[in-house]
C-alpha cells in the first residue's frame, strides 16, 4: 500500500470511528434521559447482585458475621425491611446448632436477601449462582472501580463524551459511599447511586469493544456490524 493510500484509509477509519462515538453517545444520552425509550431496546440486564460473589451477599455475610442486619437492610426497601429482619433473626438463631446448620442457614438468609433485592428492581429471582460465574467485564470494572476509588479502569476504553456520562454517576456513588454506614437510609441512598451506575455501565460496556477481544455484544439497536 502506497503512503498516499495508507493515508486515505487512515483518514476513512478515524471518520468511521468518529462517526460511531458521535452515533454511541447520542443513542446512551438518549436513552438514559427517556427510561420507557431504554426499556424498549435495551434487552434484560446482565445481573451480579445474584451471585456468591457479589455484593448483596457479601453484605449478608457481614451483616451474619457481625450481628448488625443493616448491611443487609440497605439491600432492600423499607417495605421489605420486616421480612428480611425475620430471616435474620431465623439465621442467627439456627446457626447456632452446628456447621451444617449454619451453612444451611446462612444460604437461606443469603437467598432471602438476592430475592428481595432483585424484586425490588423489578428482576426475576432465579436463584443464588455459585462463586465464580462469569460477570460482564464492564460490571467488574465497575466495581473494582468503586472499590479503589478511581475511575481509570473503566474509562480507558471509552470516549470522552460517554466518559462524562459515567463520571456523573461514579462522583455520586462515591459521595453516597462516604455516608453510607451512618444509617440505613444513607446506605439505601448509596445502593441506589450504585445500582444506577452498575446498570448504566451494563448497557454500554459491549459498545466500546470495537475488536471483540472480550465478547460478542448482545444485539440491539445501539450495536454496529462494522466499524
Amino acid at each position: 500500500m502506497s503512503d498516499k493510500n495508507e493515508e486515505v484509509y487512515i483518514m476513512k477509519e478515524k471518520i468511521v470511528l468518529t462517526l460511531f462515538i458521535i452515533l454511541a453517545t447520542a443513542a446512551v444520552i438518549m436513552f438514559s434521559r427517556d427510561s420507557r425509550l431504554f426499556s424498549l431496546i435495551v434487552p434484560f440486564a446482565y445481573a451480579h447482585c445474584d451471585t456468591v460473589d457479589g455484593p448483596v451477599v457479601k453484605a449478608a455475610r457481614k451483616a451474619l458475621e457481625t450481628g448488625n442486619v443493616n448491611p443487609a437492610l440497605i439491600w432492600v426497601q423499607k417495605k421489605d425491611e420486616a421480612e428480611i429482619k425475620k430471616a435474620f433473626e431465623k439465621t442467627l438463631a439456627v446457626r447456632k446448632l452446628n456447621l451444617q446448620a449454619e451453612e444451611l442457614a446462612d444460604m437461606y438468609f443469603f437467598e432471602t436477601l438476592v430475592r428481595v433485592h432483585r424484586a425490588g428492581e423489578g428482576e426475576p429471582y432465579t436463584g443464588v449462582k455459585p462463586a465464580g460465574s462469569e460477570v460482564e467485564p464492564g460490571i467488574l470494572a465497575a466495581d473494582k472501580s468503586i472499590e479503589t476509588g478511581s475511575i481509570d479502569i473503566l474509562t480507558k476504553e471509552i470516549s470522552n463524551q460517554i466518559t462524562m456520562e459515567i463520571m456523573e454517576r461514579f462522583n455520586r456513588v462515591i459521595e453516597k459511599k462516604k455516608h453510607m454506614n451512618k444509617s440505613v437510609q444513607d446506605g439505601r441512598e448509596f445502593v441506589k447511586a450504585y445500582v444506577e451506575f452498575i446498570h448504566y455501565v451494563e448497557q454500554i460496556y459491549p459498545s466500546t469493544e470495537v475488536n471483540g477481544a472480550h465478547h460478542v455484544a448482545p444485539e440491539h439497536p445501539m450495536d454496529t456490524k462494522k466499524h
